[in-house]
């Protein structure tokens, strides 16, 4: 019962990444990009994981899975926030689709009031 546990969250987290990779090359801009690759990666990896700790089932291997899905958690989100901050900074040009943009719409009204650009 074990290994098939095992193998579905495998095949499960397999396909979370190949989701990850597709949306990698097939997303319009850095933007779009960055949240299929941070958001699929993350629930691949969780699932491997889990599969793992299924699959070895001591309690040093454990900690070592829970210490690496810690890091990921903790850092996956920061480097994708840091990512996005710095492509908007730099002027990467949207996707001709997007709707809505918080970040502009902020600016404009900041230096429309005299105030300093704030991050």
């Amino acid at each position: 019962m074990t290994e098939v546990a095992t193998g579905i969250l495998w095949m499960v987290g397999s396909s979370f990444a190949f989701l990850a990779a597709l949306g990698v090359l097939r997303m319009p801009d850095v933007f779009t990009r960055m949240q299929a690759s941070t958001k699929a990666s993350t629930l691949g990896l969780a699932c491997f994981l889990i599969g793992a700790g299924l699959q070895l089932a001591d309690l040093g291997s454990i900690i070592r899975l829970l210490s690496i899905g810690a890091f990921t958690l903790v850092t996956t989100p920061v480097s994708a926030h840091l990512i996005a901050r710095a492509a908007y900074r730099a002027d990467i040009p949207l996707w001709d689709g997007t709707v809505l943009d918080e970040r502009r719409e902020a600016l404009e009204r900041a230096q429309a009031n005299g105030q300093p650009e704030v991050g």
